[in-house]
């Protein structure tokens, strides 16, 4: 069961990076503008944050491994419908089709693993296998990218996803039995609609705020929609039985402290691998596999060091883990601000190797931190709100840090996102937070 599990967000989080090294080669065959670039991104990563709550209770409610197939079907579906978009705007919507099927996933495998690893130890063993599958399906995109799209072309990356999808539809039914909550939760519709509104109002307001002008009326009116939806759901949500979203979990200073550093440390991720891909590509004039070669020693430390994150969390706890993530990715950010289109390759791959431990150790403590801090009967749910913080932050990180792609702004947003993992990381796992959770 953590295998198909492992499947099946592979394929979600792959997808994620993998249009990166593409974008390039988007940008010439459908004449998109850097901006279409953006939101060809932010499109998945932005349905699939405002929908992984609601999924996770529909799961709960329906049944588990139903939701999960529909789910993993819905994906491969929007897969290949991306592989023939003719054009920009209709290869976003089907990227939000993608993203929708993905929604369905995640929380739903996440629960399946809770529910199945109940002794301490070894859950957080399991969460750091998948945690490591996290860390590699997002930074081996570029990679498979690269070399997909230098041989058969962007179209291609999209292929990828369907025998995958078809095999983990079969073995579900195999293999994983159906389960729902004890006490499904009731649908939540103006929770969710104002989840939209505050994730789409800020998104479109940053990634438009540069062409349109920041005190546009269309920019105010984005941003003004976004925050009377968030003082909205503050006030509704507290007086339903059933929320969307448990805001009582945010008491929890662990809790808190992991959501926001899986926000910080994904900003950082999907910052990183947009500028990354414009950088060698259009400004150091290397191809799509080259560039995505050059990301392997992110790629390959990644996948070393999240198992290793697992263990270290299962035994020792989240601190040590989320320290060394905090340095790897300042690290990282700090070499990044350095590089110029002449910069050496060795610094490149001193960055990349930085950045790829920092983020590979980063996301078995943050699951394990969320996860912990919340009840098991609602597992569908949790594991939810600790999948959309880290969509949330990829969406920001491409929408803000994207904005700044001819300068050395962008990477500094990288440094401070790094600096804030390690000092939360640090607060979030002192004695007197760890209390809040007792």
């Amino acid at each position: 069961m953590l295998a198909i599990c492992c499947m099946s967000l592979f394929i979600v989080g792959l997808d994620a990076t993998i249009v990166n090294l593409a974008l390039p080669s988007i940008r010439q065959d459908l004449g998109a503008s850097v901006t279409g670039l953006q939101w060809t991104v932010d499109a998945y990563t932005l349905v699939l944050a405002a929908l992984l709550v609601l999924s996770g209770s529909m799961a709960d409610r329906l049944g588990r491994r139903r939701t999960f197939q529909a789910g993993l079907v819905l994906f491969s579906a929007g897969s290949l419908l991306c592989s023939v978009a003719p054009n920009v705007g209709l290869l976003i919507v089907f990227r939000m089709v993608q993203a929708a099927g993905g929604s369905m996933m995640n929380p739903v495998a996440m629960s399946i693993i809770t529910n199945t690893f109940t002794e301490k130890r070894e859950r957080a063993r399991a969460i750091g296998v998948w945690g490591g599958v996290v860390g590699l399906s997002m930074a081996a995109g570029p990679l498979v990218g690269g070399l997909l799209v230098q041989t058969i072309g962007w179209r291609s990356i999209f292929w990828l996803n369907v025998p995958v999808g078809v095999l983990a539809v079969v073995l579900t039914a195999l293999f994983v039995p159906e389960s729902r909550a004890d006490r499904p939760r009731r649908l939540d519709p103006l929770g969710q609609v104002l989840v939209v509104l505050i994730l789409a109002g800020t998104v479109f307001g940053i990634i438009e705020g540069p062409g349109a002008g920041w005190g546009s009326p269309l920019i105010v009116g984005s941003f003004l929609v976004a925050a009377l939806s968030l003082a909205g759901l503050l006030r509704y949500e507290p007086r339903r039985e059933d929320p969307l979203l448990e805001l009582r979990f945010f008491r929890s200073v662990p809790f808190s402290g992991a959501t926001v550093i899986a926000v910080c440390a994904f900003a950082s991720l999907g910052g990183f691998l947009f500028l990354n891909s414009i950088y060698l590509q259009e400004t150091r004039g290397f191809s799509a596999l080259h560039a995505g070669l050059l990301t392997l020693p992110m790629a390959a430390m990644t996948a070393v060091f999240a198992p290793i994150s697992g263990r270290i969390v299962g035994t020792w706890g989240a601190r040590v883990p989320l320290v060394v993530a905090g340095i790897g990715l300042t690290v990282a950010g700090v070499l990044l601000t350095r590089v110029d289109p002449t910069s050496p390759i060795a610094l490149l791959i001193v960055a990349y190797t930085a950045f790829g431990i920092g983020f590979g150790v980063v996301n078995a403590p943050i699951t394990n931190t969320a996860v912990s801090g919340m009840p098991k009967e609602q597992a569908g749910v949790a594991a939810a709100i600790a999948s959309t913080s880290r969509q949330v932050g990829a969406a920001l990180g491409v929408a803000l840090i994207g904005g700044f792609a001819g300068s050395a702004v962008g990477w500094w947003i990288v440094v401070g996102c790094g600096v804030a993992v390690g000092v939360l990381g640090v607060v979030t796992t002192s004695q007197r937070a760890l209390k809040s959770v007792l």
